[in-house]
């Protein structure tokens, strides 16, 4: 990892989970965050002129680029305080084959992480992890 000069007004796509120690509850992955913080803003603290945007957590490598579902392209979540950082980020998810949906700023990643654990249980459960996506119906 470069330190926070190599990351200085460069935009970042954050797709980590913070993913606690010990096995899954029923299928659910506990996490080392509270409920009212999140990886991602401790990310931002951390590396304050860099431009975190929230992408990728809640889908498998297998999906993250050109992913294919009977139900269309799938929507995937981004937040992030820099504007022009999620502009970025969300002509890179058009090129993949993604919709967009972009939820704020930085602390909309307490809510956009825990969509992981959600995504993880039919992998956990059924050994099932490639075959889903979220989608935002209007």
């Amino acid at each position: 990892m470069t330190g926070a000069g190599g990351l200085a007004g460069k935009t970042v796509i954050d797709a980590t989970n913070p993913i606690g120690g010990g096995p899954p509850v029923n299928g659910v992955l506990s996490y080392f965050t509270p409920q009212n913080e999140s990886l991602m803003e401790r990310l931002q603290k951390a590396y304050p002129a860099a431009h975190f945007v929230k992408a990728f957590n809640s889908v498998g490598h297998g999906q993250m680029i050109n992913p294919h579902f009977a139900g269309g392209r799938p929507t995937m979540f981004i937040c992030g305080d820099d504007a022009d950082a999620k502009k970025t980020v969300a002509q890179i998810l058009d090129q993949f084959g993604w919709e967009t949906e972009d939820m704020g700023a930085v602390e909309a990643a307490r809510a956009i992480e825990p969509l992981c654990r959600l995504w993880c249980i039919p992998g956990i459960g059924k050994g099932d992890w490639s075959a889903h996506a979220f989608k935002l119906l209007r």
